[in-house]
């Protein structure tokens, strides 16, 4: 099981996400998806491949 909470604080202090800057709901998505993209590639660079 994993916590989740560490990915918003992530995201909203580290990126400084504190709102959206476009408007209407798949671009809010698609910058929401870039968000997570850069936060998931981080972690990979980070942690590499385990094993």
């Amino acid at each position: 099981m994993s916590v989740v909470e560490p990915v918003f604080g992530n995201i909203g202090t580290n990126k400084r996400l504190n709102r959206f800057s476009l408007r209407g709901k798949t671009k809010v998505q698609g910058q929401w998806q870039l968000y997570c993209l850069v936060h998931n590639l981080e972690k990979v660079n980070r942690y590499g491949k385990l094993g």
